[in-house]
């Protein structure tokens, strides 16, 4: 039924751009540092290709942002009002503007090398703005052009459709969460968040479940984790603690949703008009009929390649003068705590008898960095290569791939987003996430070493 009313080009348009989409975004490609996704590849050969100039453009970037904010600000709600795009970008509640000036000011200080060492230090300001924004700015680029091929064309529909018989039961998400996660295990967390947050923009995901995708399923990439735990000297133990980090984090992602504070958040989308998907199937259709005839009607809605192009542009805009500057200032807050102060060696202190307890050598040296990973996620594995015992070095870098939220990127992604949580919520999923994965991860490690 209904077969006749699809001409070839709906299918087409439905199965061109999707499988676009998932080359780009999900296959694995072999590079000369292992397997990595399309983009990610691009994402390296711009940062190469501008490598001497992208610490000039990101504090570019993060200035003039600073300088459109204050600008909307001091106009006050009707400022760029023809544009709603530039007036929900630049015109922020007083909070996110004063992030924003202050980035700027923290740019310009790493940028030109002013001011105390702490705020320019090549374990503060220059990591972030010599190292990770270069990151950012390059798969902000193309993660966020490409999107739509994954959002806009139906393959969300099809998907969703098919994965909501195991989405709903374990996570009690809907079934397209699944592209959320399989696009950031793979790509990058940032595309996770990306994707969680313009879903919920777009009314598709509730307020609890845009909280729980962004805080539970943005996971680490498998470039990223190979990094890590190269940091710590194991690289060549990378397949059990990859499956370690999976198992970990399979248990935090049943328990989470079902726990405050995710799962105190309002079931309610982000306005009243917005009604969700529907994951009822009709009774002539199967799983698979009805996800592919939702997905053609999706790719039939797309009809304009300057529409497509316009959306990505607004996306990549969206990150880098959204995100980047909060990247910055949060980054770097935390960043000059971690490596100035002593915060980070009394958080951990409660640690101390836990991981006796669980007879973790050098217990110690091993809970200073047990928190410190909310700063940054590649803090812990810095601090633990110092560490003698390998089976802690493991532990440390498993558990800091597996806490998920770290300030200087995901949290302040999160925090610059959509998605409803809270600077607090982020503080308590942190911790709860730590709980609830420390002990199992511990468990296999001493089953390993």
């Amino acid at each position: 039924m209904g077969e006749n009313k699809y001409k070839l080009i709906d299918h087409l348009k439905f199965i061109i751009p999707s499988l676009l989409g998932i080359f780009l975004f999900m296959t694995p490609v072999p590079t000369d540092d292992g397997f990595t996704i399309p983009i990610a590849v691009l994402a390296t050969w711009v940062q190469e290709l501008l490598a001497g100039q992208l610490s000039a453009i990101m504090m570019i970037i993060i200035v003039f942002t600073a300088v459109m904010t204050m600008i909307a600000k001091f106009i006050g709600p009707n400022a760029f009002a023809k544009t709603p795009f530039f007036q929900s970008l630049f015109y922020t509640g007083w909070f996110w503007t004063i992030t924003r000036v202050l980035a700027g000011i923290f740019a310009i200080m790493v940028f030109f090398r002013l001011g105390p060492e702490a705020v320019h230090g090549p374990d503060t300001g220059q990591m972030l703005l010599d190292d990770l924004l270069h990151v950012l700015f390059a798969v902000f680029l193309f993660a966020g052009l490409f999107l739509p091929l994954l959002m806009n064309f139906g393959l969300l529909e099809l998907f969703g459709t098919l994965m909501t018989k195991i989405m709903r039961p374990l996570f009690k998400l809907p079934g397209r969460a699944s592209i959320d996660s399989l696009a950031s295990w793979i790509g990058d967390g940032t595309i996770g968040v990306l994707l969680s947050s313009k879903q919920y923009e777009t009314g598709y995901y509730t307020k609890r479940e845009a909280a729980v995708i962004g805080t539970t399923f943005s996971v680490v990439s498998i470039t990223f984790s190979l990094v890590i735990i190269s940091e710590v000297g194991l690289a060549h133990m990378f397949v059990p603690f990859y499956l370690t980090v999976l198992i970990a984090g399979f248990v935090a992602a049943l328990i989470m949703p079902r726990i405050p504070p995710l799962s105190r958040k309002a079931d309610t989308y982000i306005n009243e008009a917005a009604d969700g998907i529907s994951e009822e199937i009709p009774e002539e259709h199967t799983r698979l009929s009805f996800g592919y005839e939702k997905a053609l009607e999706r790719g039939r809605k797309e009809t304009s390649v300057y529409k497509f192009f316009k959306e990505g542009g607004q996306n990549i805009l969206d990150m880098w003068m959204g995100v980047a500057p909060i990247v910055m200032a949060f980054g770097l807050v935390a960043l000059i705590i971690a490596e100035f102060t002593p915060v980070f060696q009394w958080l951990g202190m409660p640690f101390v008898p836990l991981l006796e307890l669980m007879q973790v050598p050098e217990a110690a040296a091993a809970s200073e960095t047990i928190l410190i990973g909310f700063a940054d996620m590649f803090l812990p594995a810095i601090f633990a290569a110092s560490i003698e015992a390998e089976i802690t070095r493991f532990i440390i870098a498993t558990l800091s791939v597996t806490q998920l939220i770290y300030m200087s990127e995901v949290g302040g992604l999160l925090l610059g987003s959509k998605v409803p949580v809270s600077f607090k919520d982020l503080v308590v999923v942190f911790l709860l996430r730590t709980i609830i994965t420390l002990p199992i991860i511990t468990l296999i490690a001493h089953i390993i070493f």
